[in-house]
């Protein structure tokens, strides 16, 4: 059984205690520090930590997560703090874990494919430390994301419909479980039968279940020849037809992405390019040179057939990093465009077979809407984003942006899809996940149970409130509930 808890420190002890644990400069209570640390990029609320920490090692994570187990103190892990879902926001006060300072590349293994790394590294480090090596990290999200952060939310972004999404890449983990213990999850070998998927399990939990140490993952070899290309139609739905032809035809696809004529706007007038604000797909495919040309030459030829206004090839490094820096900027060129505003961004999934109907059944959806929409997604595997703005302070607004809102995520699960295709859940999807689970939820809720017995770990988090409960999302964002 465990000992009978110690009562949660007040504020000022808390801080005493870190300091007895930790070096001075590990522990900081500046206002500064305080609000970075009270939100993230997106969730329209913000809630202050009681004290940030930078543990340097495992063993200052577990002396900080065994403290907190022992007080009932709440621990949030932070790293860079690009979670557009609220993950990050302390809902509950306590320790806000900053994980940058662990932030070592341990080991690269070219030879078996293989990287370790700490929870801070960012996966452009990682891959500039790969360059000689002729592998890298392909997931890529679009921000500068850290590693642990990407496993916790199990980030996917424009390369994941060809090389998968995070989960499929991280083969082992060092965790501190909420109650201080530190286990080893997976290993090195490229596949194994042994014991549960405890490795499978962390990735996605968003910090609920325990803090990552340590990750190793999976590379990839660089491919010898790179192509991009560009195709503008006359409307979004013939984009959705010419990507699920060229998907179903089995044409190998890198990155397949799609922005609507709004999104391209944006761009436009924030990078200062010239864009035809027309509905676009971005592709890009990899391999041998000559393959690779063919492959493109097919794609380009299909979109010809399906009406295109523009069908051309980037194949040089300027025009490829000209081709991807509008669709990595996009969100921060949607922000900008629209100053003041606050932001809900949609991240559906679903079948591609699907795709076209929901997608144009959203855009109606939108039009009714009658906000600032913009439409942007991993089309190649069936996930897209509508990034919705509004007034913090018409409450009207928000109220129709969130009837707008459950009406996308019943659209979605209608189809068999889900209501966060790689964001995760966070704060803003909590009134979704039972319309998505079910009872599932319930063994979600044991689980959490057995390795949180104490509730310390990201609480308000990931999982709604248990069946019949009257605890309200007094800590969340409350979008309507799905029927």
């Amino acid at each position: 059984m465990n000992a009978s808890p110690d009562p949660a420190p007040a504020s000022g002890e808390l801080v005493a205690d870190m300091r007895a644990i930790l070096r001075d400069d590990q522990v900081d209570v500046s206002d500064s520090a305080l609000d970075l640390h009270a939100r993230g990029e997106s969730v329209d609320r913000s809630r202050r930590p009681d004290v940030v920490v930078y543990p340097e090692s495992t063993h200052d994570v577990q002396r900080v997560v065994s403290y907190a187990y022992r007080t009932r103190t709440p621990v949030t892990p932070v790293a860079v703090n690009s979670s557009l879902e609220g993950h990050t926001i302390p809902v509950q006060g306590g320790i806000s874990l900053d994980l940058t300072r662990l932030d070592r590349i341990l080991e690269l293994l070219p030879e078996d494919f293989l990287a370790v790394v700490q929870p801070g590294v960012t996966y452009p480090r990682l891959n500039e430390a790969l360059k000689a090596t002729g592998l890298f990290f392909p997931v890529d999200p679009g921000a500068e994301a850290s590693l642990g952060g990407m496993a916790s939310t199990n980030a996917s972004g424009t390369m994941a419909v060809r090389y998968g999404v995070t989960s499929d890449l991280v083969i082992g983990m060092e965790v501190v479980t909420p109650t201080g213990a530190v286990v080893r999850t997976g290993g090195r070998a490229r596949k194994s039968s042994s014991g549960y998927a405890l490795t499978k399990l962390f990735c996605g939990a968003e910090g609920t279940l325990g803090v990552i140490t340590e990750l190793t993952v999976k590379l990839a070899a660089r491919p010898a020849a790179v192509i991009g290309a560009r195709c503008a139609f006359g409307d979004v739905a013939t984009c959705v037809a010419f990507v699920t032809e060229l998907i179903q035809s089995g044409t190998p696809l890198a990155r397949c992405e799609l922005l609507d004529p709004a999104a391209i706007g944006a761009i436009n007038r924030h990078l200062g390019t010239t864009l035809p604000e027309a509905p676009t797909v971005f592709l890009e495919f990899h391999g041998d040179e000559g393959w690779v040309e063919e492959i493109a030459e097919i794609a380009l030829t299909l979109a010809r057939e399906h009406g295109a206004v523009t069908a051309e090839a980037a194949r040089d490094g300027d025009a490829l990093r000209a081709l991807w820096k509008a669709r990595h900027q996009a969100y921060y060129c949607f922000v900008a465009v629209n100053p003041g505003l606050a932001n809900v961004i949609t991240d559906l999934a679903v079948p591609v077979s699907r795709l076209a109907e929901v997608i144009e059944a959203s855009l109606e959806a939108m039009g009714r809407l009658a906000l600032p929409a913009y439409l942007i997604g991993h089309v190649g595997d069936g996930n897209f984003h509508l990034t919705l703005f509004y007034d913090r302070d018409d409450a009207v607004a928000k109220a129709r942006l969130d009837a707008a809102y459950g009406e996308l995520v019943r659209l979605s699960l209608a189809a068999g899809g889900t209501c966060t295709g790689e964001h995760g859940i966070g704060l803003r999807k909590l009134a979704y996940a039972r319309a998505e689970h079910g009872d599932a939820v319930e063994l979600m809720w044991a689980i959490k149970d057995a390795l949180d017995p104490a509730g310390i770990m990201n609480p308000g988090k990931k999982l709604p409130p248990r069946a019949g409960s009257a605890t309200a999302l007094a800590s969340a964002e409350a979008p309507v509930e799905v029927d």
